[in-house]
């Protein structure tokens, strides 16, 4: 494929990703309980930045599946991904601004009757700390995310370090899971939560056993 060709499709799956992130986005801020703005906003982007990166874990054993060729590097998997570490940090940003005043508390508890902090043992410490660790990932694949850190990482490290996306996709899982039980959250949250893990697990599961059989 060409230079302009290639530039044109990229293009063209990016017009694409924006449309549907913004649908997807408006949809969940509007069918999600709660007229807190910062907590809808928070909890939109963050399912919408789940919702890719399950889809970025698919295309993978999907191509695998339908006997395609499976390169180190695909353009669509990337360009899911740079939409999926978008919406995943403006999650953390806006995340952070809905339970408490101060930033630091997320991660550190006030001692009583002194003025130091000690770090946060309980779920709500060892959620956030798994979404900070996770979203320290994300911006490093992000970063990462471009034809010149291929070239300049050399292909295989390039594809280990993008594996990171496994240990991303667990500490999302953790940090959901927390979450869910922090917040007390709906049964329907619950269930689509559940539902864009489970086909993750699920489509990577397929893949591997089909990539074993094949060796």
């Amino acid at each position: 494929m060409s230079l302009s060709a290639r530039f044109k499709t990229r293009a063209k799956d990016h017009a694409i990703l924006l449309i549907g992130t913004v649908v997807l986005l408006v949809l969940l801020i509007k069918s999600i309980p709660g007229d807190d703005v910062t907590y809808l906003w928070s909890m939109g982007t963050g399912y919408v930045s789940i919702i890719l990166l399950a889809i970025t874990l698919l295309i993978g054993p999907l191509n695998i599946y339908t006997e395609r060729v499976n390169p180190v590097s695909t353009d669509l998997r990337r360009d899911v991904g740079i939409w999926c570490g978008l919406t995943g940090l403006a999650h953390i940003v806006i995340g952070i601004q809905v339970h408490m005043g101060n930033i630091w508390l997320y991660f550190f508890k006030a001692v009583k009757g002194d003025d130091s902090y000690k770090f946060r043992d309980d779920l709500f410490g060892w959620s956030n700390y798994a979404g900070l660790l996770a979203g320290l990932i994300v911006l490093v694949l992000l970063l990462l995310s471009n034809d010149l850190s291929l070239k300049w990482l050399r292909p295989r490290r390039w594809k280990n370090i993008q594996r990171w996306n496994y240990l991303l996709f667990g500490l999302v899982l953790m940090h959901g899971i927390m979450y869910q039980i922090i917040e007390k959250r709906t049964m329907v949250i619950i269930l689509l939560f559940s539902m864009i893990m489970l086909m993750a697990v699920i489509g990577q599961s397929i893949g591997f056993s089909i990539a074993r059989k094949n060796k």
